[in-house]
């Protein structure tokens, strides 16, 4: 029998209320667990390490601990030989950097460690995959693909063009400095030599979500020939995206060639028009992303010093499609298993 109410808008604000705050709990309870089971993981490499060091006991030590610890704890599952050298290795790697690294290790779950601190051996590299993990949620395969591509020399390391920085209050813009990578790697999309911004345009969207990874964690995506009316007449921006972290539009442009001065003039313009016609009151100033094929630096230093706007450059890369005629002279994987398999014989 369902109770009437005097006011059931009232009460579906405190249902979703009541929602809220079991979500919210329910988060924190998971977050103590993995926060204790990463603090368990990392006493235990300790305490290894410390009587292997002690004692002179070998790896085979670490057999015979599994061993007995499966023994004594039949029903968990995290006593294994694999799993105990990698806590072995978990505190080895992270010995010497303080409290701090561990601090964020333990927020995020076990095997999203696993992946950083095996496959990522400069400390601050680590440190970024674990921030990057912390503010955008990644899942293990999203993790692996940043890594795989390198995402921490391109965001952090590698020199950027961009006027952010000096046409953004602060830390706005050291955050959207943080936010582009240079080069992107479009490694999903294939073009012919002689294409076209359309062509790329088509390609990203087809792939839409292996594009939105590549750009990274907080974006949106609004629309694609996005059209802008200023003056009596319309335009189209390439791509409209907009940032959850950065809370702006982001605007991206994208062109095939060589980046030219005129191009920042002309995302200037679209800029204008979209903190006039589409950005909320309490959204931040737009930004855009001019993506080239290549850029000469100073040519884009120079373009962008004096814009006002806060407009960034980067390069893309993409794989290219092979002229129809090497494709036709070079042997096809039928043709390759054919010969590799005579080739064998042969051997035998």
């Amino acid at each position: 029998m369902t109770t009437k109410l005097k006011n059931p808008d009232d009460y579906g604000r405190l249902l979703e209320d009541l929602k809220a705050r079991i979500q919210a709990s329910r988060t924190r309870a998971a977050l103590a667990v993995n926060s204790e089971l990463i603090g368990l993981y990392w006493d235990m490499g300790r305490m290894i390490v410390e009587r292997q060091q002690t004692h002179g006991w070998g790896n085979a030590v670490i057999d015979r601990v599994s061993q007995d610890l499966r023994r004594a704890f039949p029903d968990s599952k995290g006593f294994s030989r694999r799993n105990l050298y990698l806590m072995r290795e978990f505190h080895l790697s992270y010995r010497e950097a303080g409290e701090f690294v561990q601090q964020l290790a333990a927020q995020i779950p076990w095997w999203h460690n696993v992946l950083i601190f095996s496959r990522v051996k400069d400390p601050a590299g680590r440190t970024y995959y674990l921030r990057a993990c912390l503010q955008h949620g990644w899942s293990r395969n999203v993790l692996l693909h940043q890594i795989e591509t390198d995402a921490y020399s391109r965001h952090a390391l590698a020199p950027k063009t961009t006027s952010f920085q000096e046409t953004l209050p602060a830390p706005l813009g050291e955050q959207a400095d943080e936010m582009l990578k240079d080069p992107y790697i479009f490694d999903f999309v294939t073009l012919e030599e002689a294409a076209r911004e359309t062509d790329l345009e088509r390609a990203l969207l087809n792939r839409l979500r292996d594009f939105l990874l590549e750009l990274g964690g907080g974006f949106a995506f609004l629309g694609s020939q996005y059209p802008l009316e200023a003056g009596g007449k319309e335009y189209f921006l390439d791509l409209l995206f907009y940032h959850r972290l950065l809370r702006c539009l982001v605007a991206v442009e994208l062109k095939v060639g060589e980046f030219e001065p005129e191009m920042a003039g002309k995302m200037n313009f679209y800029l204008n028009v979209l903190d006039d016609k589409v950005r909320l009151a309490d959204e931040n100033p737009s930004i855009g992303v001019i993506l080239c094929t290549n850029k000469n630096t100073v040519v884009a230093e120079y373009a962008l010093r004096r814009s006002g706007a806060p407009v960034g450059v980067s390069e893309y890369q993409v794989t290219r499609r092979l002229p129809k005629e090497l494709q036709d002279a070079l042997p096809s994987a039928s043709q390759l298993e054919r010969e590799l398999g005579e080739m064998l014989e042969k051997r035998e």
